[in-house]
């Protein structure tokens, strides 16, 4: 019997090419120095990310603590990416206040198209139409496809790259203008306050390096983690020696800010923010509705409310701390209360 012609072979279509970031052949593979003092010369513009947390608020001083012995202040530029109403009331203002008491230009992004919580609804429908797509395309019952999760999570922190370092690359576009030509690639120097006590991924981060996909022809960025081996202890008392107002959230027993409902955070930070912050809470839970997906892997929004709920009726609701309740665990009352003097009279003492 002679072999049937196969006039539709079944063939699986080719995977489409990646995209493959090309870099600037005039970017350096590794940084000249790893010296704090020289990364500071160096740099023709020294941008400090801050998030109006503890660990970029110390991380900020420090470094403008440095650049003010080297008479380097007039290059310093802080940066907050304003996320909105997902984070703390006054996050913004405080990060300004810092800037302002600290003698440095303050400068604000924020990504266009909606803030976390509309953004993962946009990215679930987004989601949704490719699982369906690809399971009509396999001859699948579309009802049945599976969809990818919508929340930010540890592996796919989607909100970090599009509400914080996309609009900050933009400011260093605008930047890099500011100078002109001068010949050469700018040279920025990006400060970040993470630290390797944080958690395991962050450990592994080095404290110098090149950002090869910031970079390109008309700058060169090299990402400096100036207290990347500080404990939580040499924090605090590096915010009680500069004098700077810090967010009254850790007062109240917050380990982290930013987001008051962090997708990394512990189960006791997001549990007191639900106390805090109720409405949006109610908020985050009506997104898990839309979206299908609870806000944390394995624990919803709704179970965090619950919790908080226990845990008013057993104790009652939050009474306001005393100012200076976090600060006071790690320098003692008598050093915070000097410190709350001086957060009051507005004073800030430089290269002291």
């Amino acid at each position: 019997m002679p072999a049937q012609l196969t006039l539709f072979p079944e063939t699986t279509p080719a995977p489409a090419p990646k995209r493959v970031r090309r870099i600037h052949p005039s970017v350096p593979d590794a940084p000249t120095t790893t010296v704090p003092a020289a990364l500071l010369r160096l740099a023709d513009w020294i941008l400090l990310n801050s998030s109006g947390g503890k660990d970029s608020q110390a991380m900020a001083s420090h470094v403008c603590n440095l650049a003010a012995k080297l008479g380097l202040l007039h290059r310093v530029v802080i940066v907050h990416a304003d996320l909105g109403d997902v984070e703390w009331e006054g996050t913004r203002h405080l990060a300004q206040e810092q800037a302002r008491r600290l003698g440095v230009r303050f400068e604000v992004v924020k990504a266009e198209g909606g803030d976390l919580l509309a953004r993962t609804v946009a990215r679930f429908f987004k989601l949704k139409a490719k699982a369906e797509k690809e399971a009509r395309e396999q001859g699948l019952d579309p009802t049945t496809a599976k969809i990818s999760p919508a929340w930010p999570s540890s592996s796919a922190r989607w909100c970090t790259s599009d509400l914080k370092r996309g609009p900050v690359r933009k400011l260093m576009t605008r930047l890099v203008a500011e100078l002109g030509d001068i010949g050469r690639p700018v040279r920025i120097l990006n400060c970040m306050g993470q630290r390797a006590a944080e958690s395991a991924p962050r450990a592994k981060l080095a404290p110098v390096e090149i950002d090869r996909p910031a970079s390109n022809g008309k700058r060169h960025i090299t990402t400096w983690r100036p207290i990347h081996g500080w404990t939580d202890a040499e924090v605090w008392k590096e915010i009680a020696r500069s004098g700077l107002p810090y967010h009254e959230a850790y007062d109240w027993g917050m380990s982290r800010l930013s987001c008051s409902f962090c997708v990394l955070g512990c189960e006791a930070d997001v549990v007191l923010a639900a106390r805090l912050r109720p409405k949006k809470a109610t908020e985050y839970i009506a997104v898990e509705k839309q979206v299908g997906a609870d806000f944390k892997n394995g624990l919803s929004m709704r179970a965090i409310v619950e919790r908080a709920k226990a845990l008013d009726a057993e104790h009652g609701e939050l009474r306001r701390p005393p100012r200076g309740t976090a600060l006071s665990r790690y320098v003692g009352k008598k050093a915070t209360r000097k410190y709350l003097n001086r957060v009051d009279r507005g004073r800030l003492d430089l290269a002291a």
